[in-house]
């Protein structure tokens, strides 16, 4: 039977259903109820495994731990590559699930993933096949909010990803500018510090603004695939299964 990676975010979930290592089909829950409804979709599967930043996968465990073989991705969780980080028990696990992505589709190649989600979040795994960390920034949306709230008379402006103009002329030109063009301009300056010590790296684009942040970046050896999580976790459901 199929498997099936849960990837709890912060603003949705994400399932991914796996065939040994292809993956067949994704769908997208706003949130845990939503996902449990669709019990039909979720009994396909003879394994699980969750990947989560919020409580929300207890509910899911409470309704099919004793239908499904679930395994919840944890520090604890043994993994294909070797994780440096220095403090692994506070590292997100879709930020290593991501990597482990990387390295599934990269093998033996210096990778940078770069998740463009709630946060920005930038990953390394080396040609080792060493996790070693990497930054967390602030996500296009969050920068909008985060405008908004601390400041007294600034509003609140919607993401326009059209937008391309670097001198803004009115204030939510000018937020535009600040939020969209910064954060392009951040992530092509991280990829441009990572290259001067990698010559040879793969830069990895995923997460919900990845299609947008891509498409303004210079391209040389720069990929997207939307569904890297998920990738890496099923490579780490299919590692535990080998390992038992």
């Amino acid at each position: 039977m199929a498997h099936l990676a849960l990837d709890f975010g912060n603003t949705s979930i994400k399932a991914g259903s796996f065939f040994g290592t292809q993956l067949s089909g994704t769908r997208t829950f706003p949130d845990i109820n939503a996902l449990i409804k669709e019990s039909e979709y979720i009994l396909e599967h003879s394994h699980v495994i969750i990947c989560s930043v919020t409580n929300d996968h207890l509910k899911f465990i409470e309704r099919f731990g004793t239908s499904l073989r679930a395994l919840v991705f944890t520090s604890q969780t043994l993994i294909p590559i070797q994780n440096h980080y220095q403090s692994s028990a506070t590292l997100g696990s879709d930020r290593l699930a991501a990597s482990i992505g990387a390295y599934e589709l990269y093998p033996n190649s210096n990778v940078l993933c770069i998740d463009c989600g709630t946060c920005i979040k930038y990953n390394f795994v080396n040609a080792q096949n060493e996790f070693l960390g990497g930054a967390i920034s602030p996500g296009v949306n969050m920068r909008f909010r985060a405008l908004e709230h601390f400041t007294n008379k600034l509003p609140l402006v919607e993401k326009d990803e059209d937008y391309v103009k670097l001198i803004g002329q009115n204030t939510n030109e000018s937020i535009l500018s600040g939020v969209m063009l910064g954060a392009i301009k951040e992530i092509q300056g991280m990829i441009e510090e990572y290259q001067l010590s990698y010559p040879d790296i793969k830069i990895v684009i995923t997460g919900g603004d990845g299609n947008f942040i891509a498409k303004h970046l210079k391209k040389n050896s720069i990929f997207t695939h939307p569904n890297l999580v998920l990738i890496g976790l099923n490579q780490i459901l299919t590692y535990n299964i080998e390992k038992k």
